[in-house]
């Protein structure tokens, strides 16, 4: 019946049905406006089930033959995992009355989804800065003076990402005479290039690589709760898509990703803000990807999106559970927060199952993925990364799937008492939490019949069980032990900076007074040309005789007068701005 009724509609572009969705949440109200944004990312998915592996609606411009609609296996599984936050994000949304909320969290979501379906790199370039624009009113939205901050560095952070990508499109082109977006890699004929290393840069950017990653951190844990699930679902999976599209078994990718793997785990230990908490563990969860695109391999590259399509969802039930204690209480620290299973007992369990997923704890999602990966190093000879993984995954319980869950709903108790979140945020988590159950425990039915590249892994046997079981009990173990002994790190109020004291700290140290000190000489500038004007003025009129005077006098008349004015307005303008 369901494909009989999509042979009657026309078929659209994946981004559509989305994209429709959002421009009619600026015209509707009430109940349907809901039901429109709900069917939306239905309708999405729904024509992606029935569209066949090929090129659609090529056109020519400028010489250049683009290809809009590229569907294959690796963009569909993305398609089908961005229609399915969508979903979620939107069920999860669905108390507000926020429009700007609405249209940018849809607009966001066809953005990414058309990002994945461009089969060249200047439709790419087009849903990419697309995903900046639209994603930036998520933090905006929250309409405080440091959300408004945070959403201006976020976007030009997002900019330069698009420059960058801009720019080493055309230089790629140019060199290649192609505009197909398939593998790019950052050598031809053994000499590098700079247009791929631009390109490079610029997916990196958004996948938070090292000393790039501050926008996430940054930005993420200043939008609004409903925002942040946003956020969390498609940028930087839509940066994981077109490296596993671009630049696949690069090598350089499996040491960036060890460091984006190992280092946040430090910063999430010491962080009190435990929305920035996640932020820290979305930055590690992307290095397990981004060391899985290095490896290249079909089993290392299937569990790199594999473990993309369950971050989605496990990242976003704990965002979802932060978020639903953000909106009760009204705080977010986890030195203010504690006790509060007492009055959000489903939130708490819920939580649960996503610091459960997020751990790869066996039978449930993450561990179906992140051991596909780890288990693809083994076999590559990258054993110094498979125990930088190991250690990376005992972080992660750490940060991720005990200390979240401990400072929000155990540990002292805060005296706060409030009531359960409402019901559609309840049940946008039960989904997520349903999934990451059903998937970690039937993975070769679900996550692993949408893989692009055929493999034969179980995720069962005895060595992967026992390993992960034995690493998250002495995990564990650490934690008690150190929270009894009193030597965890307790959670302060504080600000903690990693890279970004760069820009925080240190540039203001000699921006500032670099600023001042040219504004003075400006100052200057202008006082002087006042004092030429006004002698020029003296020299040119006489006050006596009420008349021009002199040379002047001739340069007086009024179809001079226009030029005359002009000279002086450009005389001002250059000494004040040179």
């Amino acid at each position: 019946m369901i494909s009989s009724l999509l042979e009657l509609l026309p078929q659209l572009p994946p981004f559509l049905p989305l994209l429709i969705g959002s421009l009619a949440a600026i015209f509707l109200r009430g109940h349907l406006r809901s039901v429109i944004m709900l069917l939306a990312p239905v309708w999405g998915a729904l024509q992606l089930a029935a569209i066949d592996p090929g090129v659609y609606w090529t056109f020519q411009l400028l010489g250049l033959e683009l290809e809009p609609v590229r569907v294959d296996k690796l963009s569909l599984m993305f398609g089908y995992l961005f229609h399915l936050a969508a979903f979620i994000a939107v069920v999860y949304a669905l108390h507000l009355k926020d429009t700007m909320q609405h249209v940018a969290g849809l607009s966001y979501a066809a953005s990414a989804v058309g990002a994945v379906f461009a089969g060249d790199l200047i439709t790419l370039f087009i849903f990419w800065e697309m995903l900046a624009l639209t994603s930036v009113f998520l933090i905006w939205a929250r309409r405080t003076d440091r959300a408004y901050g945070a959403g201006m560095r976020y976007i030009v952070m997002k900019v330069l990402s698009g420059v960058l990508l801009l720019t080493g499109a055309v230089i790629f082109i140019t060199q290649t005479g192609s505009v197909r977006f398939e593998e790019i890699g950052l050598e031809h004929d053994g000499i590098l290039k700079l247009g791929s290393w631009l390109i490079f840069i610029a997916f990196g950017i958004k996948c938070a690589f090292p000393f790039f990653h501050n926008w996430l951190t940054d930005a993420y844990p200043e939008s609004t709760p409903t925002g942040a699930i946003f956020l969390a679902s498609f940028t930087t999976k839509v940066a994981v898509y077109s490296l596993a599209r671009g630049f696949p078994g690069t090598e350089l990718l499996v040491w960036i990703g060890v460091t984006m793997a190992c280092f946040p785990i430090f910063y999430a230990v010491i962080e009190n803000d435990l929305r920035r908490v996640l932020a820290y563990s979305m930055i590690n969860q992307v290095g397990f990807m981004v060391v899985g695109v290095g490896i290249g391999t079909s089993l290392a590259l299937n569990g790199a999106v594999a473990h993309a399509f369950n971050d989605v969802i496990f990242k976003g039930l704990l965002m979802m559970s932060m978020g639903a204690v953000l909106h009760m209480t009204g705080r977010i620290n986890g030195s203010e927060l504690g006790g509060l299973y007492k009055s959000m007992p489903k939130t708490t369990i819920l939580c649960i199952v996503g610091a459960a997923s997020i751990s790869a704890f066996p039978l449930f999602s993450g561990f179906v993925s992140k051991s596909m990966i780890m288990s693809a190093a083994v076999a590559e000879g990258y054993d110094y990364v498979w125990l930088a993984l190991l250690f990376a995954a005992a972080g992660v319980f750490h940060h991720a799937g005990i200390k979240i869950p401990y400072f929000a709903f155990f540990a002292h108790d805060s005296g706060i008492r409030t009531t359960e979140p409402p019901k559609n945020m309840l049940a946008a988590m039960a989904i997520a939490a349903t999934l990451c159950i059903i998937i970690g425990t039937f993975p070769a039915q679900t996550v692993y019949a949408l893989l692009p590249w055929e493999v034969d892994y179980q995720p069962y046997d005895i060595t992967h069980v026992l390993t992960q079981l034995q690493l998250l009990f002495f995990s564990a173990l650490a934690f008690a032990w150190l929270n009894l002994r009193n030597m965890y790190p307790p959670e302060l109020p504080s600000t903690n900076l990693d890279t970004d004291w760069f820009y925080r700290k240190l540039a203001p140290g000699f921006v500032v007074p670099i600023y001042y000190s040219v504004m003075q000489m400006m100052n200057k500038l202008e006082r002087l040309a006042n004092i030429v004007i006004r002698r020029l003025i003296r020299m040119s009129y006489d006050d006596d005789k009420n008349q021009p005077k002199g040379y002047f006098a001739k340069l007086w008349p009024i179809e001079t007068m226009v030029l005359w004015v002009a000279f002086l307005l450009a005389g001002i303008l250059i000494l004040y701005y040179v």
